[in-house]
């Protein structure tokens, strides 16, 4: 902040000027004009000024206090009332007001002796002093609060480490110890000096499958966390392509096959034949297709139904439609359960969602589409996703 004064034995007799500049070239001449010409009309007037220079890129404060909403600025703040020039001609303005300023330091000080004791302890002395500790005070506040908002994203940070950690000892308990279990068996059935009185070629097949379908679930949990936890807040990158959206359904249904197996699940499937192809990444949407069939599995009972269902929907859009037969979501959390916080949060009824669906969502936004849910407590749910149809460029000759 720059300061050019002309002082007097009482600062209150004596106009208090602050003009707001920019760094632009053209600032500089501005305030050699303006300078010279109120040293001019300083020279022959009753009562001289104070005036104080501020760079708007080094005070932003100071000219938010003032609620500037241009620049050069020319602004009296005493006496009051504070009155504010602005625009390119401020020398010509300055001309034309500056006659009744020195007017109003008359009408000021002839009313200073009527004032009140307690109103001659309130006045001011040097008011560009005080509005500057103003202007500070408000950086100050708004540096106050940028430091909480950083304090408050720090503490959320650490929040969700130690959910992450709750998480991997809660949800990857069951499927260790299921595989725990079908490794431990099928050692018991292999060693030689003990041999296993029911270890059937079946049985073998079974516990084989078992543990290959518990390794596989291990690792989509862990990918999942580990890409919420690295791409919380980041964009989300995708490599689209054209997309033939229904045999990519179909080879993750036939993926999943053992799985459907194990519970004796009735899938239903709809695609159609001349569904337009969409473009996609195919590895983002596989994983958004994954996810969602691995939560059906998981909910629906045993013997229970799943239907797989492409549509066209739109001209631009294409929507799949994965439901089950399994309990259901909770109305009060149907429009929670795609965020990155509810899944970390979840009760007993809503155990399990989530942890892939905040991927989902950022997948499907990611390709400008919409992902919601569909459900009624003990009629099974639906989750939907819409992804954009491929437009081919065609050359005309």
């Amino acid at each position: 902040m720059e300061v050019s004064l002309q002082r007097s034995a009482n600062s209150d007799a004596s106009l208090q000027l602050l003009l707001f500049v920019d760094k632009r070239p053209v600032s500089s001449e501005r305030i050699r004009q303006l300078r010279q010409r109120l040293r001019e009309l300083s020279a022959e007037a009753t009562y001289p000024y104070e005036l104080q220079i501020v760079d708007v890129s080094e005070q932003p404060h100071l000219a938010e206090f003032f609620k500037l909403v241009a620049t050069p600025s020319l602004i009296k703040i005493h006496p009051e009332p504070r009155q504010t020039l602005a625009g390119t001609n401020l020398v010509a303005q300055l001309e034309n007001w500056w006659p009744r300023w020195q007017r109003a330091i008359e009408d000021y000080l002839a009313e200073q002796p009527n004032q009140t004791e307690l109103s001659q302890s309130d006045s001011n002395p040097n008011q560009i002093q005080s509005i500057a500790h103003s202007a500070e005070l408000m950086r100050v506040s708004d540096e106050v609060f940028r430091l909480q908002k950083e304090k408050e994203e720090l503490q959320a940070q650490l929040q969700f480490k130690d959910q992450l950690i709750a998480i991997l000892a809660h949800d990857l308990r069951n499927p260790l110890t299921t595989l725990s279990i079908a490794l431990e068996t099928l050692e018991m059935g292999m060693s030689r000096e003990v041999k296993h009185p029911r270890m059937t070629p079946e049985l073998l097949t079974q516990l084989i499958r078992q543990a290959r379908a518990q390794a596989r679930a291990l690792d989509r949990m862990i990918t999942d966390i580990l890409q919420v936890a690295r791409e919380r807040g980041a964009e989300f990158r995708i490599q689209p392509q054209k997309l033939d959206l229904g045999n990519l359904c179909l080879e993750v249904i036939e993926r999943l096959q053992e799985q459907f197996q194990a519970k004796s699940l009735q899938i239903q499937t709809d695609i159609p034949a001349d569904l337009p192809a969409v473009y996609a990444d195919s590895e983002r949407v596989r994983q958004v297709l994954v996810n969602l069939l691995d939560n059906a599995i998981k909910y629906t009972p045993v013997n229970g139904q799943i239907q797989v269902s492409i549509l066209h929907r739109t001209t631009q859009k294409v929507q799949v439609s994965i439901c089950d037969s399994g309990p259901g979501i909770p109305p009060e959390n149907q429009q929670r359960i795609f965020d990155d916080r509810f899944r970390l949060q979840r009760d007993q009824e809503t155990e399990g969602y989530g942890i892939g669906l905040s991927v989902c969502k950022r997948i499907v936004q990611a390709h400008y589409g919409q992902i919601w849910v569909d459900s009624e407590l003990g009629q099974g749910s639906c989750f939907h996703f819409t992804l954009p149809v491929h437009r081919s460029l065609k050359v005309f000759n």
